[in-house]
């Protein structure tokens, strides 16, 4: 039975589950190819659904996900029937990523964007040393740890709840700034700050302990300095299904014991 829908695309993550039923959603919907595509439909975990929506960044093309990975919080529930009626009735939510721009050792400069978090990670045995400068005041002189991270509100759920960040309402003006495995200050546990800041990470004795930065899934390798700030000319749009929406499950993370 087909029942065509104009303007989807379909892609998969490339697991056999994924692309069996890919095959099938294009053999019944139709695929108008992921350029022309005024939805697309990602079949695969959270991992594909970030990597989909930075391909559509900026492009006002909304991404639908249907779970095939293994959390799939940013994935809707599987199901080959009434997909029409599904994107039709679909709720969406828009994400502002946050631009990371970074200084090597090398003197050269690279910038990335990031829907989840920007973070930080030392590249040997020995600990990191950063200072943090939020909107040009040093608010922490020397922060020695494993790493540290700065996540979105939809990046709350993700590596910073992990690493026992706040949970973030997905529609609050926040970021979550967290350290990852703190030795000095031990106590130190975070801050939340307004997603207007500018923060700024300057890592210390880089040469003895080099420092990698990532947004999402790219990585640069030592960094001297990491400034990064909400990017409000760029958008990314989720569709959830009625009653399963981002704001629902930030929510629901909350209550789980």
């Amino acid at each position: 039975m087909t029942e065509r829908i104009e303007g989807v695309s379909f892609v998969s993550s490339g697991t056999p589950e994924a692309d069996r039923a890919a095959d099938m959603l294009r053999e019944r919907y139709g695929d108008c190819g992921f350029d022309s595509a005024r939805v697309v439909v990602a079949l695969g975990g959270d991992g594909l659904m970030l990597q989909t929506l930075h391909r559509k960044m900026g492009k006002s093309v909304p991404v639908y996900g249907m779970n095939f990975g293994s959390v799939g919080f940013l994935m809707n529930e599987f199901a080959a029937d009434g997909l029409a009626a599904r994107l039709e009735a679909a709720i969406p939510t828009d994400i502002y990523p946050l631009q990371m721009h970074v200084r090597l050792a090398d003197g050269s400069e690279r910038t990335a964007l990031a829907l989840n978090e920007v973070s930080l990670f030392r590249m040997t045995y020995q600990a990191v040393k950063v200072q943090i400068v939020v909107d040009g005041h040093v608010r922490l002189e020397e922060l020695i740890c494993d790493g540290v991270l700065l996540a979105t509100p939809a990046g709350s759920t993700a590596y910073n709840l992990s690493a026992h960040g706040p949970i973030l309402p997905i529609d609050a003006p926040l970021l979550a700034l967290t350290p990852i495995s703190p030795f000095r200050p031990r106590r130190w546990r975070g801050a939340i700050l307004n997603n207007h800041a500018e923060v700024k990470f300057v890592t210390r004795e880089a040469d003895k302990r080099p420092v990698s930065a990532v947004a999402d899934n790219v990585e640069f390798q030592r960094v001297i300095e990491v400034t990064v700030r909400e990017d409000r000319k760029q958008k990314v749009t989720l569709l959830f299904d009625p009653g399963t929406g981002l704001e629902e499950r930030v929510l629901s993370e909350q209550f789980r014991y």
